[in-house]
């Protein structure tokens, strides 16, 4: 598989709730770090994120992506959007840098602006 099959499936996966994909295509030891809050999460705890985030968030998707791909993974930016269940509509830009290797995302750093996450939080 290529890095960008395992981009493509790894967003695919979030946008369709199919948490089993994404834990496979989870290295054994991923590590998924926030530069929100600054913490390190382990695969069960991104995992339990995003199956909320599929569960609460209506019409997921992944727009205006942007990806450049290189040796060791890729870098993405995008804007999340989607409908919370009040029917107010979600925007959060983001950009992630993926470690990949041998098939497997090893690291996410994830950097988005906590101004627009704040609606999730008080669901």
């Amino acid at each position: 598989m290529t890095i960008e099959q395992v981009a493509d499936r790894f967003f695919a996966a979030i946008e369709a709730g199919d948490i089993d994909t994404l834990r496979a295509l989870y290295a054994p030891g991923a590590v998924i770090w926030h530069n929100e809050d600054r913490t390190e999460q382990t695969i069960d705890e991104n995992l339990r994120v995003l199956r909320w985030l599929s569960r609460t968030v209506g019409d997921l998707a992944y727009r205006d992506v942007r990806r450049i791909l290189h040796d060791d993974g890729f870098v993405q930016q995008h804007l999340l959007t989607g409908t919370l269940p009040d029917g107010a509509p979600l925007e959060v830009p983001a950009g992630l840098f993926v470690t990949v290797a041998d098939d497997h995302i090893v690291r996410i750093d994830e950097y988005v602006d906590s101004a627009h996450i704040q609606p999730l939080l008080t669901i």
